[in-house]
């Protein structure tokens, strides 16, 4: 039902990539936060190839909250890789590509940051898609939750009836596991949005 409101989902090319990140919080008077870990999922010709987790040493120390929700303590974050000595791997991804943000308007400004921040350069792509905003129409018909920001990644897979990374994971929050679950997201809107009701 309200399928025409999933019109954009039909829309997107056959390759393209999501991505999330994990933080060591939300941003505060010091600015946005670090990014800990930044997931990649591949898709190609609408089906996930590749997924992958680049974790990065934050500069700031992670709030109890954002642990508490992706696992990630100061004391494992410290060993690991600093993000500029990750990008040219990360940058190889983004590389000419559509980039899904489940919620873009949170992710991207912070990936941009770390960019600016280390004096690196962002590979041409092709635009930055934010499927969190894009789904407010049609969650809002069909009367999911929504916040401002649209319905949640976890709202969806329950409403899509697709699987559910997170809950395998034990509840914990993570890239590799939002990046795949925001992948099989859209591609059930897509298939909802293509499957037209009897």
């Amino acid at each position: 039902m309200y399928n025409e409101l999933l019109w954009i989902f039909t829309q997107l090319p056959d390759e393209y990539l999501v991505l999330d990140t994990e933080t060591t919080g939300l941003p505060d008077e010091d600015g946005l936060p670090d990014i800990v870990t930044l997931g990649i999922t591949v898709v190609r010709n609408r089906e996930i190839t590749e997924s992958v987790e680049f974790k990065t040493r934050p500069q700031k120390r992670i709030s109890e909250e954002a642990q508490s929700i992706h696992g990630i303590t100061n004391e494992q974050a410290a060993k690991f890789e600093s993000f500029d000595s990750q990008w040219s791997q990360i940058a190889d991804y983004l590389k000419d590509q559509l980039i899904i943000i489940h919620n873009a308007s949170f992710d991207w400004p912070i990936l941009l940051d770390h960019v600016d921040r280390y004096n690196l350069e962002l590979p041409k792509i092709q635009g930055a898609f934010c499927s969190q905003k894009a789904a407010i129409p049609w969650a809002q018909a069909i009367n999911l939750p929504c916040n401002h920001r649209g319905p949640s990644l976890d709202t969806l897979t329950k409403a899509l009836g697709v699987e559910d990374l997170r809950a395998e994971g034990g509840g914990i929050h993570g890239p590799s596991g939002q990046v795949i679950g925001a992948s099989l997201a859209v591609w059930g809107w897509v298939t909802t949005a293509l499957v037209r009701p009897k």
